[in-house]
């Protein structure tokens, strides 16, 4: 029996790795591995129409072979042919330094003054840009509807009004006004608003129909970005980089760049609520219209390597002088979750906790509350694990109870075995007589450590996707609990409390069991040599807490802790 209990905690364990590597894969925008889900739809596009993912509703001006109507859509604006060139202006704020092109009025890179770049920490962290290895744009424009005649879009020359650029002491906010050339009879005025401490850009286009006839424009809004991982990326903790989609009706969706190459996108078309954005770890931007607005949305190839997501907003029938004004919010800026649940119903999920995120909200709460009390992070990863194993000591005590009478009955069991080796059936049979004999649930240790098991991944997933962690130091030589520890102290660490917990548990009967029960532990504590340090503190945590419990338990119950070692 006590083979058997050993077997399914295996196949248990066996079978949490697939589970945990599906939902990597998932995480990640990939297809599960093990468990594939129902094909997603394909949308009924030619695989030759680099916009097939659009919905049928949009016009022919972003969609199809017309998508020169958003002319130079996957690069940085350049100046048309026979007019002014566009110039660069640069506005900053205290948290923000944003660069926009008088092209189209076009953000066309973000800087974070108080986060730094990880890879030079020189630099500060760059999200939207347009260098040579990167194109990550803000657009936004007018087009016709029912594919009627041009109006000014994101490659229109326009003109910068006079005014600040840098936030003065004092004011809360710095405002940005560029006007469009009538172009189709619309003239298209873009005000941008950029407030203290903010990360949101608030964005009103004011369409304004100077022409003679009546004119059907829509305002579309997207973000364009080129397939490139981010700088520095782990493979062993890669995570999701891609377009998203959110709306009430289907939620949170991310979208893998190759779904698009291959036409298979399945996201809501058309909504009167959600957003779209791009997100990569730690950071994310995102175009908010307001609630009410009918928008449909689309996702689509917009070059050889880029790839846009937008919204395109349906406007009334503007008469002769008539002018409608629409205001959108652009967001750049770190996954901090309490600011993003403040700007727009969803946006938090754009800070991916996978599959547990029922779990993973509420420990980030905790976890969040713990550092306004300790104001270090460290530390309250260490106080969130401690209150964890509060909550889970009986189920824990009883696990470990449970080992305790296993470990004192095993070397009856070890000699019962080595007599009856020829014999199986009656070994069954005699080890079933020595545990109801000594009242031991072959089991016992089992399922309250398997109850647990969901809220330690869930914390796992809290940690790794909180850029609180980045830069944040801990005590000595930790610096940033979101990068792997520089002397790898506290992998070494991890892997001492790994052994030392492994070795105080009872010994399995079978010798292959025995190597496995040392093998496993051990080849995944090499992967902590390169995860960040939060994670791997969180673990040496877990770990120490465990080893003290389980001591504590078995000295109660008059089984004085021993050691074994492997036997190779």
């Amino acid at each position: 029996m006590n083979d058997i209990r050993r077997t399914i905690l295996w196949v248990i364990f066996g079978l949490s790795l697939v589970m945990l590597w599906d939902q990597w894969q998932v995480y990640n925008g990939r297809k599960p591995t093990f468990f594939p889900g129902p094909n997603p739809t394909a949308t009924q596009a030619s695989a030759a129409n680099p916009a097939a993912s659009a919905p049928a509703s949009v016009p022919a001006a972003v969609t199809g072979s017309a998508v020169g109507a958003l002319p130079g859509a996957g690069s940085a604006a350049q100046p048309q042919v026979g007019t002014i060139a566009s110039e660069r202006v640069q506005v900053q704020t205290d948290v923000l330094k944003v660069t926009f092109d008088t092209e189209g009025g076009t953000v066309v890179r973000t800087e974070f003054l108080k986060h730094v770049d990880m890879t030079d920490r020189s630099r500060n962290e760059v999200l939207l840009d347009d260098r040579k290895d990167l194109v990550y744009l803000a657009q936004s424009g007018l087009i016709s509807a029912n594919g009627g005649q041009a109006l000014p879009t994101h490659k229109a020359l326009m003109t910068l009004a006079p005014g600040d650029r840098v936030l003065k002491d004092g004011s809360a906010s710095l405002e940005l006004r560029f006007e469009s050339p009538v172009v189709g009879g619309v003239k298209l005025i873009k005000t941008y608003t950029l407030t203290r401490g903010s990360y949101a850009i608030t964005a009103k286009h004011e369409v304004v129909n100077e022409g003679a006839t009546p004119v059907s424009p829509q305002l579309y809004l997207q973000l364009l970005r080129d397939a490139s991982k981010p700088p520095g990326e782990s493979s062993f903790y890669s995570t999701f980089t891609g377009p998203a989609v959110y709306t009430e009706a289907k939620k949170y969706q991310k979208v893998d760049f190759t779904d698009i190459d291959k036409n298979k996108v399945d996201v809501e078309k058309t909504s009167p609520n959600g957003y779209v954005a791009m997100v990569q770890h730690y950071f994310a931007s995102a175009w908010l219209l307001g609630d009410g607005i009918k928008r449909d949305i689309f996702l689509r190839k917009a070059d050889a390597n880029l790839y846009a997501v937008g919204m395109i907003a349906p406007l009334d029938v503007l008469a002769p002088g008539q002018r409608k004004t629409v205001e959108a919010r652009l967001f750049a800026g770190p996954q901090e979750e309490n600011m993003l649940q403040a700007l727009a119903p969803g946006l938090e999920l754009v800070k991916d906790y996978g599959w547990l995120t029922m779990l993973a909200k509420p420990l980030y709460w905790l976890l969040d509350q713990l550092h306004k009390l300790i104001s270090n992070w460290g530390w309250a990863i260490v106080a969130l694990v401690l209150l964890l194993k509060i909550a889970f000591y009986w189920l824990n005590a009883k696990a470990y109870a449970s080992m305790a009478k296993m470990k004192a009955v095993n070397p009856r069991i070890m000699e019962m075995r080595e007599r009856l080796k020829d014999n199986p059936q009656q070994m069954q049979q005699e080890m079933m007589r020595i545990y109801r004999e000594e009242k031991v649930n072959p089991m016992g240790g089992c399922f309250p450590i398997m109850i647990q098991i969901p809220v330690f991944i869930a914390l796992y997933w809290v940690l790794l996707a909180s850029v609180e962690m980045r830069n944040a130091p801990w005590i000595g030589w930790i610096h940033d609990l979101s990068s792997p520890d520089p002397f790898y102290i506290l992998p070494i660490v991890m892997t001492l409390t790994t052994i030392l917990q492994t070795s105080l548990n009872p010994a399995p009967p079978d010798p292959m069991q025995a190597k496995m029960m040392w093998f496993m532990p051990l080849a995944f504590s090499v992967m902590f040599f390169f995860f960040p340090a939060g994670l791997v503190l969180y673990w040496i945590t877990n770990n120490v807490l465990s080893i003290a419990q389980q001591w504590v338990i078995n000295t109660r119950m008059g089984v004085p802790p021993k050691f074994h070692l492997p036997k190779f």
